[in-house]
C-alpha cells in the first residue's frame, strides 16, 4: 500500500538513534524528508549518512528539546527549507522508574521538561508551519505505562499518562485546522534501551531480551522490533490514516492485556 508519503515534510525529536531514527529509515523509503533532532551531533551526522542513500533530504538540528530555543532552531530550519511541516513525530524521551519517596523534586522536574513540556512547546511552536500543510498530522511517542502504572514506575508513567491526555485534547482543540493528533504507547520495542541494559548485564542483547519478554509475559513472546513500530508510526503520519485523530494505538505484542 502506497502511503502517499513521497514529498512529505516530517520532524523527528529524539531521531538520531532507537526508535526515531527506525522511523526516518521507514519514512525516507517511502520518498519523506525529515529532519532529525538529537542533543549528539556526532549520533545526527551518521544518520544523515545513513539515511541519504534513500535519495530524499535529510536535515539534521543539534538540539535539547527541554530547550525552547533549541526548538525554535529546530523549527526555523524546517521553515527555511521546506516552508510547511506534514509531520511532528514528538519522540524524544528515555525510560526513568523509581518509587514515590525515593523520587526527587529534580528527577519529577527533568522528566516533566523531557516528557510532557517538550510536546507542548514542540506542538505549540511548530503550528505555524503545520497549518501550511494541506494533511498535517502530529504524533506523540508514549509508553503502554500511559494507561498502566506499575510499580516504581515513577516519573514516567505521570507524564506519560499526561501526554495521552494532552493528545486526546488537542485533537480536539486542532481539529478545526486539520492536524489530526495521535499517539503511539510503546511495550517493549527493541531500541538503543534495551541494547545499553543487556550491556549492563553483560547479556547477549537478543537472550536479554527473550528472557525479558518472558519475565513481562508478553503474548506474542518475544520484544517488538524496530521496523513494527515504525510501519504502525509511518501509517499514522500519512493521509491513510486521515479519519484518524485523538487515537492512542497500543503497540505492545499484547502486553497491555496482562499488565
Amino acid at each position: 500500500m502506497d502511503l502517499e508519503l513521497a514529498g512529505r515534510n516530517v520532524l523527528i525529536t529524539g531521531g538520531s538513534s532507537g526508535l526515531g531514527l527506525g522511523l526516518a529509515h521507514t519514512l525516507v523509503k517511502e520518498g519523506a524528508n525529515v529532519l532529525l533532532v538529537g542533543r549528539n551531533a556526532d549520533k545526527l551526522d551518521a544518520a544523515a549518512h545513513d539515511l541519504s542513500a534513500a535519495g530524499t533530504q535529510v536535515l539534521t538540528v543539534p538540539a535539547d528539546v527541554r530547550n525552547a530555543d533549541d526548538l525554535q532552531s529546530a523549527i526555523d530550519t524546517a521553515e527555511r527549507e521546506w516552508g510547511r511541516l506534514d509531520g511532528l513525530v514528538n519522540n524524544a524521551g528515555f525510560h526513568t522508574g523509581s518509587g514515590f519517596e525515593t523520587t526527587t523534586d529534580d528527577e519529577w522536574q527533568m522528566d516533566f521538561e523531557l516528557k510532557l513540556l517538550a510536546k507542548i512547546r514542540g506542538i505549540r511552536q511548530s503550528l505555524p508551519l503545520l497549518r501550511k500543510s494541506d494533511a498535517p498530522a502530529v504524533l506523540n511517542v508514549l509508553s503502554i505505562y500511559a494507561r498502566f502504572q506499575p510499580n516504581k514506575s515513577m516519573p514516567s508513567s505521570v507524564y506519560r499518562a499526561a501526554g495521552l491526555a494532552l493528545t486526546n485534547g488537542l485533537s480536539r482543540d486542532l481539529a478545526a485546522d486539520r492536524i489530526r493528533v495521535n499517539a503511539l504507547l510503546i511495550g517493549f520495542v527493541h531500541s538503543d534501551q534495551w541494547v545499553r541494559g543487556a550491556a549492563a548485564t553483560g547479556a547477549d542483547v537478543e537472550e536479554w531480551e527473550a528472557n525479558r519478554a518472558e519475565q513481562m509475559r508478553i503474548p506474542l513472546g518475544r520484544v517488538g522490533r524496530t521496523e513494527e513500530f515504525a510501519d504502525v508510526a509511518a501509517f499514522l503520519l500519512s493521509s491513510r490514516a486521515s479519519y484518524l485523530t485523538g487515537t492512542a494505538l497500543n503497540v505492545d505484542g499484547g502486553l497491555s492485556m496482562v499488565v
